[in-house]
């Protein structure tokens, strides 16, 4: 369906819907022009500058986890067996019809090809109690769920971390790449809240509130 299809469809949805009648035809506007950056083009921001100035947006904070993919073991063990976590800024809700969140991920992170290897994945919405927990999920190298409650997402099976906010349970949609970054898309499966209404965990010029 083209542009003009798919505005003639949505004027039917409205008028359908009981919304005021559209006048006359729906004029399609251009598409943008776009440019994309390329690899050799040098930014011209420093990173450290970057760092600084992004740092007075406030964001929640998560721990985006992953079931075992080969059985046995915990995250510090030398195969990567176990399940998988980390802590993550950068997840956003995308998307209403079909049900889709996004999170970034640097490409270097040595867990995120774990949790491509599963293909699910379970965002935990950590609370404002659960800076420590935050904490231990930021680190390399060691086995990130040592004394970690949690139980299995209903769907995916990933951890659920006991006293989050709250939980969402997704497959993996789709991964797009961005910058030193990927943007990975998960199609909401199930979920749900804590309990009790919890204050949520931000993180704001570098600490935690």
């Amino acid at each position: 369906m083209g542009h003009a299809g798919m505005a003639a469809a949505a004027v039917r949805y409205l008028r359908s819907a009981g919304a005021p009648t559209v006048a006359g035809p729906v004029e399609v506007l251009p598409r943008p022009d776009l440019r994309a950056v390329g690899d050799d083009e040098r930014a011209p921001v420093d990173q450290t500058e970057f760092r600084r100035v992004l740092g007075n947006f406030a964001t929640g904070v998560t721990v985006v986890t992953a079931p075992p993919t080969n059985g046995g073991g915990g995250e510090g063990a030398g195969d990567g067996a176990g399940p998988a976590g980390f802590a993550c800024q950068s997840f956003s809700s995308l998307s209403l019809d079909p049900p889709l969140v996004c999170f970034m991920v640097g490409r270097t992170s040595t867990t995120w090809p774990r949790i491509a290897r599963a293909g699910v994945f379970c965002v935990n919405v950590l609370g404002a109690h659960q800076g420590d927990l935050c904490r231990g999920f930021a680190v390399s190298g060691a086995d990130k769920f040592a004394g970690v409650v949690y139980d299995g997402a209903p769907v995916s099976g990933s951890p659920r971390l006991a006293g989050a906010a709250a939980w969402i349970d997704c497959t993996i949609h789709a991964v797009h790449t961005g910058g030193d970054h990927l943007i990975v898309v998960g199609r909401v499966d199930a979920l749900g809240t804590g309990d009790g209404d919890m204050a949520p965990l931000l993180f704001h010029k570098g600490r935690f509130l």
